[in-house]
C-alpha cells in the first residue's frame, strides 16, 4: 500500500511537471516590444475603498508613468472613511496629470463592492475619455514602474491582444511572507497555467486583477462588469469572458518583477491567511465534493513523499522510498523557479510540503466561513453567495 501511495505521488508530479503547460517554469514575462505609430489614448480606472495606507503612493505612480500618448486617471471611491478621496488629490497635486474622482453610490443587489467601483468608473471614464482605446484596471494597491504602462500598451498593439496584465510583485517581506507568498503564487500559475491562457487555442482564461490592460471596445462587448458583476475572483472571470468573446480573441498574462508592485502589507500571518480564505472556497465552486477532493490531492501531492522519506527508518520500504525521492525532487524543481523569482534560497524549496498544509487548511477555513454565513468578507462586506 505505501508503494502504491508514492507511486500515486510520483506519477501525479510526474504529470505536473510534463503536461500542466509548464506552469512552473516562470517564464512569462513582459518582454519589450516595438512602439506602435501612434500611442493610443489610455484611461486608467482604480477603484478603492479605504486605501489611505497605499493610495498616496500608487496615484504618484500613475502621475509619473512616462505614457507619450493620452493618459486619464480615475479613482472610483467605494464609501471610504479614511481620507482615501483626499489623499489621492493631493498625491495627484504634484503632477501636471489630473485625477477624476468619482464617489461611488450604494452598492447594488447582487453585485461585489469592486466590481461596481470598476462599473462606476468605467461609466466616467467613457464621458471624460471617449477615444481611449483602452482601459487599464489596476487596483489601489498596486504601484506600476514609469514604463508599465507603455510596456503593456506596445505589446498589446503588437499581438492584438485584447487583455495583457501582469501578476504583481507580492509583498514577502518577514517570515511569513517570505515563506507563503512564493508558494501562492506557485499554486495560482498552478491552477492557472499562464502558457495555456495564453494560448488562443486552449479555453484557459487568466488574468492578474492588480494589472490589467483592457480593450475598452472588449469590455463593451463583454456587457461591462454586469457580465460577472458577483464574481469574487473577479479577474479570472473577467479574462473568460473576454477569452470567450470571439474564437480570435487573445489574452495574454505574465508575471511582474518590478513593473507592478504590490503595496500590501504581508508580513502578519493573519493578513495571508484571510486573502486566501476570502476566495478558496469560490474558487471550489463552494463545492463540498470539490472541497474533500482537494484536500485528498493535496495531501497526496505534497505531503505523501516528504512523510514517507521522513518514516523511512521505520518501514524500509525501498520501493517506495525511490518514488517518494522523486516526487520530492520534481517537487523542489518545479518550486525552484519561483523561489528565484522572490530571491529565495534553492533549499526553501523543502518547505513547500508544509506551506501547502497551510494553504490546505486556508481552503477548509474558506468553506467553514462560507457555511457560518461570512465568506467572502473584504473591506466591511461579506459576500458569501458571489460565485
Amino acid at each position: 500500500m505505501l508503494s502504491l501511495i508514492a507511486f500515486a505521488a510520483f506519477a501525479a508530479w510526474g504529470w505536473l511537471t510534463l503536461m500542466r503547460g509548464g506552469f512552473w517554469s516562470a517564464s512569462e514575462r513582459l518582454d519589450d516590444k516595438p512602439d506602435p505609430a501612434a500611442w493610443p489614448e489610455v484611461v486608467a480606472v482604480i477603484p478603492a475603498r479605504d486605501e489611505a495606507e497605499t493610495i498616496g503612493d500608487v496615484i504618484r505612480a500613475h502621475m509619473a508613468a512616462d505614457y507619450p500618448g493620452k493618459l486619464s486617471v480615475i479613482l472610483a471611491d467605494d464609501g471610504s472613511a479614511d481620507g482615501t478621496a483626499d489623499i489621492a488629490r493631493a498625491a495627484a497635486s504634484e503632477s501636471e496629470r489630473t485625477l477624476e474622482i468619482v464617489s461611488v453610490p450604494s452598492l447594488p443587489e447582487g453585485w461585489t463592492g469592486k466590481l461596481w467601483a470598476v462599473e462606476n468608473g468605467l461609466k466616467r471614464a467613457k464621458e471624460i475619455a471617449p477615444e481611449a482605446k483602452y482601459v487599464l484596471l489596476t487596483d489601489a494597491d498596486i504601484a506600476l514602474a514609469r514604463d508599465t504602462l507603455s510596456r503593456l500598451v506596445a505589446k498589446a498593439e503588437d499581438r492584438d491582444f485584447a487583455l495583457v496584465s501582469l501578476m504583481a510583485r507580492l509583498d514577502s517581506r518577514g517570515p511569513w511572507a517570505s515563506f507563503l507568498i512564493p508558494a501562492f503564487i506557485y499554486f495560482f500559475q498552478k491552477l492557472y497555467p499562464f502558457s495555456r491562457a495564453n494560448d488562443p487555442d486552449d479555453n484557459m482564461a487568466a488574468a492578474a486583477g492588480g494589472c490589467m490592460l483592457a480593450r475598452r471596445e472588449t469590455i463593451e462587448g463583454i456587457g461591462g462588469m454586469a457580465r460577472i458583476k458577483g464574481a469574487l475572483i473577479d479577474d479570472c472571470a473577467f479574462a473568460k469572458a473576454i477569452k470567450d468573446l470571439t474564437p480570435s480573441t487573445r489574452i495574454w498574462i505574465g508575471l511582474a518583477s518590478d513593473e507592478a508592485i504590490s503595496l500590501r502589507d504581508n508580513r502578519e500571518f493573519s493578513s495571508i491567511w484571510n486573502m486566501v480564505a476570502r476566495t478558496a472556497y469560490a474558487q471550489l465552486h463552494y463545492s463540498p465534493l470539490l472541497l474533500v477532493g482537494t484536500v485528498f490531492g493535496m495531501a497526496l501531492i505534497y505531503l505523501a513523499a516528504p512523510l514517507i522519506l521522513l518514516t523511512a527508518f521505520w518501514h524500509w520500504n525501498f520501493a517506495a522510498i525511490f518514488y517518494a525521492a522523486g516526487a520530492s525532487c520534481l517537487m523542489a524543481y518545479t518550486y525552484w523557479p519561483t523561489l528565484r523569482l522572490y530571491g529565495r534560497a534553492p533549499w526553501e524549496a523543502a518547505l513547500l510540503p508544509v506551506a501547502a498544509g497551510l494553504y490546505t487548511a486556508m481552503t477548509i477555513s474558506s468553506a467553514l466561513r462560507h457555511m457560518r454565513g461570512d465568506g467572502g468578507q473584504w473591506k466591511g462586506r461579506t459576500y458569501s453567495s458571489a460565485i
